[in-house]
């Protein structure tokens, strides 16, 4: 929901805060006010919240805190009182937090330190006071995201007083001279970090958008063109062919800043391109998990459209096990199924609608630098009713990974991936696929694995783990 850069001037009706599916809100540049109500808990599902510049006024509610689905939170330029809620420990996933130019009061909450993924904040012009904590997203803050705040102390390196003890009045009067010349010193180097600020601020707009759900700040998330596409991957040349499928293809694409991405192109001549393109985009903007792959940007033409994502230099999976040169060891491979494993279980338990991938195999499974794994391919993933656990479909997936009860019936359930991830564990140990020429009638990976129980298990692995693991067969 998008209404930034508008004239409206009216407080906002009390339902926009049960959407309780609304995961983007842009509010800013309006003259919107009123106060920030009590039952914006109830937007579970919000990752992205725009509210600068309007009129809002009074104390941030501590039900703020409840939305631990928040990457982003600008609420500057505002007319906010009080202190800044001790609740904001629970954003647990927030990246970027913009408090500036309100009339907050109190100290900086110290449990700020403890958000990991908190990279920007902006606390400056205020009337915060107290010292400033020195860990997390502070240990590295710049002087402007403090100032305008004469109350504050603790960081003599940016010019910030340490804090007042107990003392004489002449080392009182010290300090205030100290002060003073600190304050002048500071307003100099201010307008030189403001002319450079507003220089760099200047070329990111040739990139951001200044209004719509693009002006708000999306960690990660950038605009490139399909010419920067071209560039990047050399007209999509063989050179730079990582993998193809029925949907399309992926590219490897090094742009000019020196950043590698992989484009995903999908086949607009194929009947269900742009179904799994849309499918894809829905699935991967909502989630986020270090086990799953992440969208950079999109972008679309006429013609076609395509998907950047981080690069796994690795590959897939399936290359690996399937590959002389690259043998995984014992501990790479119980590792790699630990991470698909937590992925999967984000994806049904811990995600606010349950989510099936549908498609699990090697394939799907990719592995960066460190041989850390993250699903992909989510094109025919489908995020189940909030009712119920299974949802009638069209039957899609790969043959063998399947499971037959949900082949048949075309049902899908969070069932069906852990079903695929049990074929995918055995073939991970034993470097048989489920549609091997040996597997016909009765006979299936997991029944042959079941067969081998227990004296010729040594028998199935794969040999390059046997001899990994220092076991002799005979």
């Amino acid at each position: 929901m998008s209404i930034g850069a508008n004239n409206f001037n009216s407080k906002l009706p009390s339902s926009s805060w049960r959407l309780i599916k609304l995961d983007h809100l842009n509010l800013s540049k309006n003259l919107l006010h009123g106060f920030l109500p009590s039952n914006v808990e109830a937007l579970k599902a919000m990752n992205i919240m725009g509210l600068s510049f309007n009129k809002f006024i009074g104390e941030i509610t501590y039900s703020v805190g409840s939305l631990q689905n928040l990457v982003s939170l600008d609420m500057s330029r505002n007319a906010f009182q009080g202190p800044i809620p001790d609740t904001f420990r629970n954003l647990i996933v927030l990246e970027y937090l913009d408090l500036s130019n309100n009339s907050l009061s109190g100290t900086i909450p110290k449990s700020l330190e403890l958000l990991r993924d908190l990279k920007y904040i902006n606390v400056s012009f205020n009337n915060l006071q107290g010292e400033v904590p020195k860990n997390g997203v502070f240990a590295n803050i710049n002087y402007r995201f403090l100032m305008g705040n004469p109350e504050l102390c603790g960081l003599p390196d940016l010019h910030i007083l340490l804090c007042p003890a107990q003392g004489s009045s002449r080392t009182r009067k010290k300090s205030l001279i100290l002060r003073i010349t600190v304050t002048l010193v500071a307003t100099c180097l201010i307008f030189v970090m403001l002319f450079f600020t507003w220089m760099i601020w200047s070329r990111k707009k040739q990139v951001i958008g200044n209004n719509g759900l693009d002006s708000l700040p999306r960690m990660g998330h950038q605009k490139i063109t399909y010419y920067e596409l071209l560039q990047a991957t050399e007209n999509f040349s063989h050179s730079n062919l990582v993998g193809s499928g029925s949907s399309g293809t992926v590219h490897k694409g090094t742009f000019s800043s020196g950043t590698v991405f992989a484009i995903k192109v999908f086949d607009m001549q194929w009947q269900g391109g742009l179904r799994r393109f849309d499918s894809e985009c829905q699935i991967l903007s909502n989630v986020r998990h270090r086990n799953l792959v992440k969208i950079v940007s999109t972008c679309s033409n006429k013609d076609s459209v395509a998907m950047v994502l981080e690069y796994m230099p690795n590959g897939s999976l399936d290359k690996r096990l399937y590959s002389n040169r690259n043998c995984l060891s014992l501990v790479e491979r119980l590792n790699i199924m630990i991470d698909v494993a937590l992925a999967m279980e984000y994806l049904h338990l811990d995600y606010a609608v349950p989510i099936v991938h549908r498609d699990l195999k090697p394939a799907n499974v990719l592995l960066d630098q460190d041989l850390t794994a993250h699903a992909a391919d989510f094109g025919i993933a489908k995020m189940l009713a909030q009712d119920g656990n299974i949802a009638q479909t069209k039957t899609l997936g790969t043959i063998g990974y399947i499971a037959p009860e949900y082949g048949l019936d075309g049902q899908d359930s969070t069932s069906s991936d852990v079903y695929s991830f049990g074929v995918l564990l055995l073939e991970t140990l034993t470097i048989k696929k489920p549609t091997d020429d040996m597997f016909r009638g009765d006979l299936s990976l997991h029944k042959w694995v079941s067969l081998s129980f227990p004296d010729a298990v040594i028998d199935i692995l794969d040999a390059d783990l046997v001899r990994d693991i220092g076991f002799t067969r005979g």
